[in-house]
């Protein structure tokens, strides 16, 4: 909820910030199995690369590029550019 509009974190980085590096796996269950998508942008979380991923919500990947763009973060090839990433 604290990533700010125009940015996307990877899962590596949040699960640093949960306190366990090493749990980015379980950052991505706890992403896939959110309740409350509208509160808890799970959107606004992907992979290291800065590939896209999945998206568990209705529309899937093409709902959370659109998400995404409306954020104005640039998405090419289904990757975001390194600049909107926090690391």
């Amino acid at each position: 909820m604290k990533v700010p509009k125009g940015k996307a974190i990877t899962y590596k980085a949040l699960a640093r910030m949960a306190g366990n590096p090493n749990a980015a796996r379980a950052v991505g269950n706890l992403m896939k199995n959110n309740k409350n998508p509208k509160y808890i942008p799970c959107y606004k979380v992907v992979k290291s690369n800065g590939e896209v991923g999945e998206h568990s919500v209705k529309g899937g990947k093409k709902k959370k590029i659109q998400l995404l763009k409306k954020e104005g973060i640039e998405i090419k090839k289904e990757k975001i550019d390194e600049r909107y990433l926090i690391r």
